[in-house]
């Protein structure tokens, strides 16, 4: 009997360990961060209020692109987004609400607003464990130069555990999805 549960927890320990590693290219150091270069537009989706807006916007007043756009997909009136979307910047600063309100919405508001604007290339930015699914979500709707680029918030252990089992279930549910 002990060596049967031993065995059982070896397993799930096994799993976990095999888990986290499968997810460290993906979640924690992934493959398509890009480093941030000029471009037509940065769009920063919705998430932590974790700094990501300000970066982004410091990005396009270094001269990286003109325009900003910063989802706030959120369903009340939020005082962290009303100080990012009504303060005055150097650049443009667009602030919408994504419909539906996931990052789907958020790349096909990109998608129409790169057409109504002629705009050939674009940065996206989002915390690290979200790049990878954003990039095969956003890369489905937006087809002209698509910069990844993260912004790296402190994550807890936890958290990270979190994101692994969020993250995970919203590519199988992406997959599931046909075109933008």
């Amino acid at each position: 009997m002990i060596r049967a549960v031993r065995r059982v927890a070896l397993s799930g320990i096994a799993l976990v360990v095999l888990i986290t590693l499968i997810g460290l290219p993906v979640y924690v150091f992934p493959v398509v961060a890009d480093s941030p270069r000029p471009v037509d537009v940065i769009m920063v989706l919705g998430g932590r209020q974790d700094g990501r807006e300000d970066y982004a916007i410091s990005l396009a007043e270094k001269g990286l692109a003109p325009v900003v756009l910063v989802s706030d997909p959120y369903d009340q009136t939020d005082p962290y987004m009303q100080a990012i979307c009504d303060r005055p910047h150097a650049v443009k600063v667009l602030c919408f609400d994504p419909d539906p309100r996931t990052t789907r919405g958020e790349a096909r508001f990109l998608r129409d607003q790169a057409a109504q604007n002629h705009w050939n290339s674009a940065m996206v930015i989002t915390f690290t464990p979200h790049l990878a699914r954003a990039d095969y979500i956003v890369s489905r709707c937006f087809t002209g130069d698509l910069v990844m680029a993260e912004y790296r918030s402190h994550l807890d252990v936890p958290y990270w555990a979190y994101m692994y089992a969020y993250q995970t279930a919203g590519f199988v549910r992406a997959v599931a999805q046909s075109g933008c």
